[in-house]
C-alpha cells in the first residue's frame, strides 16, 4: 500500500471529525494534515450561552492541538490557493501536496455587505461578539431589541430563534421583562423554512409563548446607526434600541478562485458522496451547497442548511470513502441527509427537531416536546466535544464496559 497524503483545510467541526476518523481507519504510514490558521477552537453552539452569561471563554475554547488525536499533523497556517492541476495547496508558510483533499473551510461573516450593519450591530455568531453583546445586555435599561437575519444562507438556522428565547429568559430572571420588547426580522417566510410549515409554526408558537414578535419577509438593505433605524426592502423603517444581527455569510476567497465553486462562491458536491468535480477532492460542511427536494419559493430550490450536525455526518462519510479507496475497495458509505437540532428555549429547556432532509417531495422534520432532557443533551455534547480524544474514548470505553457488565456481558474494546 503506497503512502498517501491526506490534506484537510479547516479545523472546525467537519475538519476535526474527518481527521480523527481517518487516523483511526488508516495505518500510520499515511499522513493526515490539518491546515488551520486559528490555534484556538471555540465551540460555536455555546456562543448563545456566552451571550447571556452562562459560559466564560475558557469553558468553551480549547487549543486545537488538544482536540486532535496522535498521528494527525497540525499546520497553523492560512490557505491561500488550491491548485487542482498539480494537487497542491499554497499557504502563507509554503505549500503542501496531497493525494486526497478535504475542503472544510466553513463560512465567514460579511457584516460590511449591508451598509451601516458593522457599525450598529452586535452579533452572537462569534465568541467575541457574544461577549460584547453580553456586556451590552447587562447595561440595557429597556426598549426594543431587534434580532435581524441580514442575509441567507446562514449557519445554524435555529440560532436566531434560540437567541430570542434565551434573551427573553435573561430579562425574565432580572425582572425586567415588561421593559424589553424582543423582535425578530428575517427575509425568510417562516422560521427555519427548509424544515417545512409544521416546524415553522411550532417555532412561532414557542417564540410567542416567550413574548417574542416574529416578522417574516423583511429583507434588510441598510442600517442607520445614528437614528437607530432598520431599513427593509419595501417596508417602513423600524426603530430599535439594541441591534443583534446574523451577518451575511460569505465563502472563503480561497474557494472562490479554486475552480471548485459556483457563481456564489460555494462548492457544489454530490449530495451522497460529497465529491466535488475534481478527482480525489471532497468538500464538507458550511462551504458546500447541497440541493435537496422541495422549494423555498416557486423559483428558489431548497438547500441543505449550514449546520454542524451535517458537517459532522459528512466528515464520517468522506473519511470512510477515502479510507476505502486507499485500501483498494469500492467506497460504500453515503450521506443520507438525516439531521437534528436541539432548540434552546430558556429556563434550561429545549426542543428537539429531527428529520430526513432528503425526503421526497420535501424534507420531513418534526419537533419533539420541549423538555429539560434535550437541554441536558446539548450540555453533555458540549462537554464531550471539548474533551481531548484520548480521554473521550477512554470514558466511552469504561461506560460501555460498565453498562455491559451490569447485564452480565463482558465487552472487550
Amino acid at each position: 500500500m503506497n503512502q498517501k497524503k491526506i490534506l484537510v483545510l479547516g479545523g472546525g467541526v467537519g475538519g476535526l471529525v474527518a481527521a480523527d476518523r481517518l487516523r483511526r481507519l488508516l495505518p500510520a504510514e499515511h499522513t493526515i494534515t490539518i491546515v488551520e490558521k486559528n490555534p484556538q477552537h471555540a465551540f460555536a453552539p455555546s456562543f448563545l450561552w456566552a451571550m447571556v452569561g452562562d459560559r466564560r471563554p475558557e469553558q468553551i475554547t480549547r487549543n486545537l492541538r488538544d482536540l486532535l488525536p496522535p498521528g494527525v499533523e497540525l499546520l497553523q497556517a492560512e490557505a491561500r490557493e488550491i491548485r487542482l492541476a498539480t494537487k497542491q495547496v499554497i499557504h502563507d508558510k509554503g505549500e503542501l501536496s496531497y493525494d486526497f483533499l478535504i475542503v472544510a473551510l466553513g463560512a465567514g461573516l460579511a457584516p460590511d455587505a449591508i451598509p451601516g450593519l458593522s457599525e450598529a450591530a452586535h452579533t452572537f455568531y462569534t465568541l467575541e461578539g457574544s461577549l460584547a453583546l453580553h456586556g451590552a445586555l447587562e447595561s440595557f435599561s429597556g426598549g426594543m431589541i431587534a434580532l435581524v437575519v441580514a442575509g441567507t444562507p446562514y449557519k445554524c438556522p435555529g440560532a436566531p430563534h434560540e437567541a430570542a428565547m434565551l434573551l427573553a429568559n435573561f430579562f425574565r430572571k432580572r425582572g425586567t421583562t415588561r421593559k424589553v420588547d424582543i423582535q425578530i426580522f428575517t427575509p425568510e417566510p417562516q422560521p427555519m423554512p427548509v424544515a417545512g410549515p409544521e416546524l415553522g409554526q411550532a417555532v412561532k408558537e414557542m417564540l410567542a409563548s416567550k413574548g417574542v414578535s416574529f416578522h417574516p419577509q423583511h429583507k434588510l438593505v441598510r442600517v442607520d446607526a445614528q437614528k437607530h433605524e432598520l431599513h427593509f426592502d419595501g417596508k417602513a423603517p423600524v426603530q430599535y434600541d439594541l441591534l443583534a444581527a446574523v451577518p451575511p455569510h460569505r465563502p472563503s476567497p480561497v474557494v472562490s478562485k479554486s475552480g471548485l465553486a459556483n457563481e456564489a462562491g460555494w462548492i457544489p458536491v454530490d449530495r451522497s458522496t460529497l465529491m466535488t468535480k475534481a478527482p480525489n477532492v471532497y468538500a464538507i460542511g458550511d462551504i458546500t451547497t447541497v440541493s435537496i427536494p422541495g422549494r423555498w419559493k416557486p423559483d428558489t430550490p431548497l438547500m441543505l442548511p449550514k449546520a454542524g450536525v451535517f458537517a459532522h455526518a459528512q466528515a464520517f462519510v468522506v473519511a470512510h470513502r477515502i479510507a476505502a479507496e486507499i485500501r483498494g475497495q469500492a467506497p460504500q458509505d453515503k450521506f443520507c441527509g438525516d439531521g437534528f437540532c436541539m432548540l434552546e428555549a430558556g429556563e434550561d429547556l429545549a426542543g428537539f427537531a429531527h428529520g430526513d432532509f432528503f425526503a421526497e417531495p420535501s424534507p420531513q422534520v418534526h419537533l419533539q416536546q420541549i423538555g429539560r432532557a434535550w437541554h441536558l443533551g446539548k450540555v453533555l455534547f458540549e462537554k464531550w466535544w471539548l474533551t481531548p480524544p484520548g480521554i473521550r474514548r477512554e470514558a466511552l470505553r469504561l461506560a460501555l464496559q460498565w453498562g455491559a457488565r451490569t447485564k452480565g456481558i463482558r465487552v472487550v474494546l
